[in-house]
């Protein structure tokens, strides 16, 4: 069987390939600054660095507190029109992936799929 090896990168461009994007970043939950970002339109992909870094580390305190002993592998916000992802980093965990998706048109599972794709392509 041959396989070929993608090269490691900081480019979250593969983000685009998703079915429904509308914009994708990373973000260092702990200074909330974004890292690399694709799309956004309208969406103000720095805001959504900002602010999904707080609902991140809330998450992971409220998880903390109830002694759950695990960590977050994905967080899904579910709005009218639009799906959020956010996936923190499996080797560290500080960094998290966020996209945005078109609700009519995404397909979840496979963007799920996608994003762990994505993120083994990495180098942080």
């Amino acid at each position: 069987m041959n396989m070929t090896m993608r090269p490691t990168t900081t480019s979250i461009a593969d983000a685009t390939a998703i079915k429904g994007f509308i914009g994708a970043c990373l973000v260092d939950s702990d200074t909330g600054l974004m890292l690399a970002s694709e799309g956004g339109g309208r969406l103000d992909l720095n805001l959504v660095a900002a602010l999904n870094t707080d609902f991140v580390k809330a998450k992971q305190h409220a998880i903390d507190q109830l002694g759950l002993n695990q960590e977050i592998e994905d967080i899904l916000i579910t709005l009218d029109k639009q799906v959020h992802l956010i996936r923190p980093l499996e080797r560290q965990r500080s960094i998290f992936i966020y996209v945005a998706l078109d609700r009519a048109t995404c397909n979840l599972g496979m963007a799920r799929i996608q994003l762990k794709t994505l993120e083994a392509a990495l180098e942080i």
